[in-house]
């Protein structure tokens, strides 16, 4: 682990005032007890309550790294429309937003994502999810198997979760070159504010539990 982006939970109306001054004050302080690495940059997790003001993108204090790219995120109910929207809005203050756990909302399927990312939006899958015998779990396989994911993270608060799960998960699948592309070439293409490279789409073998599993919920498929 090389480089560490921060992003604390705001909600689109905090975000709006501009970063909290506690905020500061915790980074203030963990960047003096901190390593040199990994390098620890800023950001914030951004809760798409109501429409983005143009001052999170004119100020730029919130982005990842002061980059383009946004953290946002939205309530787990919520509809495909008010994603769409809520997204195009955030394309049209000219930031890009990165949607944090797609996977989480009961809207997300491969034919949402890819209407989302036409447009302008790119995909944070949670990378301990690739492993969980769950709905989301499957919703978040599919989006890597599909190509439709851009990025790895770590969904960490305070706890274990880590990349490094989701990118032996890939390895485990031949997925390295997958790995490489979600866990390292496209966050540092964030941090540097730059464009991401398409990941390729790749097989994801079905455990014995995940096919246990979906014949127990009258699946078809296994």
């Amino acid at each position: 682990m090389t480089d560490l982006c921060l992003t604390p939970h705001l909600s689109a109306g905090q975000a709006e005032i501009g970063v909290p001054p506690e905020h500061d004050l915790a980074f203030e302080a963990l960047s003096g007890a901190a390593p040199d690495r990994p390098r620890l940059y800023r950001g914030a997790e951004v809760l798409l309550d109501r429409p983005l003001a143009d001052a999170v993108a004119e100020r730029r204090d919130l982005t990842i790294a002061g980059s383009r790219y946004l953290l946002v995120e939205f309530p787990r109910l919520v509809a495909f429309e008010t994603v769409s929207q809520a997204l195009s809005r955030v394309v049209e203050v000219g930031l890009i937003p990165l949607l944090a756990h797609p996977e989480r909302y009961q809207s997300c399927s491969p034919g949402a994502v890819r209407h989302w990312r036409q447009l302008g939006a790119r995909m944070q899958i949670d990378a301990g999810t690739l492993r969980a015998h769950s709905d989301r779990g499957d919703r978040a396989r599919q989006l890597v198997a599909e190509g439709l994911a851009d990025i790895l993270a770590g969904d960490n608060h305070g706890d274990v979760r880590s990349v490094q799960t989701g990118v032996a998960m890939l390895a485990d699948h031949d997925g390295e070159a997958q790995a490489e592309l979600l866990g390292t070439t496209n966050p540092l293409a964030i941090l540097n504010d730059g464009d991401l490279t398409p990941v390729p789409p790749m097989e994801l073998r079905v455990s014995w539990l995940a096919r246990l599993r979906r014949l127990l919920e009258g699946g078809n498929d296994a």
